[in-house]
């Protein structure tokens, strides 16, 4: 790089700069220190049960260093409680706890204002059944925090990050190799069985199906909902991976990180309706449509709405030209 200086006289000169080339070590650890520290950040306040937006902090964490380590392990020498499986562990208890208060935090802010005084009076049983599973949530995180793997765990990432050990293949400059770093991400991500729900193949066509009655949809959304959760799991991995490069490419690798990020959140906020029906059928039963008549056609409504948002993308992203895009936006590193 070459920076031109001006002196006193106004005369300029000519200064060469060299800026140091980022190597896939660099990046390997500005990602595992990140979001250790940034998991590591909210302990404390998560162990006082008194915010869950620290407890919702902490889970963000624990998923996106879950994803760095998947990323770079096999570049690195990690300690051997440093794995995938000991991280799902963790955020797997986490998420327990978080899905309870996701689900307490729809009933009241998205349902609730919205129900009569006979079904409101209904979700106390509801709420009660929910604090008491929640209490053993947080029973659970606290002894997780207690146990010997998430002591070693964070001691042994702390110990690696003071003293990281890398394999040679870590020392390239990370621009060189990065669409191959990515790429089978992508591909899963295009090949995923969740774009075809909702769908019919006919010859070389993929048709979607736009007349989908809300009846319909429910059947499909119980027969293929943990189909659609996957690809919802693959967008996530993959906006976390991207984001982890974000600096090394143009305007147009951000607006496809908003593109996947919006797949995320579309079927997120299905998923989360799924989850939220089939958790007060366990607790209601068969009483479910005389107790919750109302509560179940919101549902309804809302499931019905968020399927007519999802379906432009699924229809933009099942095109080939679409996934071309995608694919050709990561090989053009700056």
């Amino acid at each position: 790089m070459v920076i031109f200086m001006e002196t006193p006289t106004n005369i300029q000169i000519e200064v060469s700069v060299e800026i140091p080339v980022k190597t896939l070590a660099d990046y390997a650890y500005q990602a595992i220190d990140k979001h250790f520290q940034k998991t590591m950040k909210w302990e404390k306040s998560v162990k006082k049960d008194e915010d869950p937006e620290a407890l919702h902090q902490m889970r963000v964490g624990i998923r996106r260093l879950r994803t760095a380590i998947n990323q770079f392990s096999r570049y690195l020498d990690l300690p051997e409680t440093i794995n995938d499986k000991n991280i799902r562990k963790i955020a797997r208890i986490l998420g327990n706890l978080r899905d309870l208060d996701v689900l307490k935090q729809m009933i009241e802010n998205d349902y609730l204002p919205h129900l009569l005084k006979k079904e409101k009076t209904s979700l106390k049983v509801a709420f009660a059944a929910l604090e008491k599973q929640r209490g053993i949530a947080v029973t659970h995180v606290y002894q997780m925090f207690k146990d010997e793997l998430y002591r070693c765990f964070k001691v042994e990432c702390q110990s690696w990050l003071d003293h990281p050990i890398y394999q040679p293949f870590t020392f390239i400059p990370v621009n060189h190799i990065l669409p191959e770093l990515l790429m089978p991400m992508v591909s899963e991500f295009c090949l995923h069985s969740g774009w075809l729900v909702g769908t019919e193949i006919l010859g070389s066509q993929i048709l979607i199906n736009e007349k989908i009655t809300p009846m319909e949809l429910e059947k499909t959304v119980d027969k293929h909902g943990e189909i659609l959760h996957g690809l919802r799991k693959k967008a996530k991995s993959l906006r976390y991976q991207m984001e982890l490069f974000s600096e090394l490419y143009s305007d147009d690798f951000s607006n496809q990180i908003l593109a996947v990020k919006q797949i995320q959140e579309v079927l997120g906020m299905l998923q989360d309706i799924v989850v939220l029906q089939g958790w007060l059928s366990n607790i209601f039963k068969s009483e479910m449509d005389s107790e919750l008549g109302g509560l179940k056609t919101l549902l309804a409504v809302n499931r019905y709405k968020l399927w007519q948002e999802w379906q432009p993308i699924q229809k933009h992203f099942l095109l080939a030209e679409t996934r071309y895009d995608l694919h050709l936006t990561v090989l053009q590193v700056n």
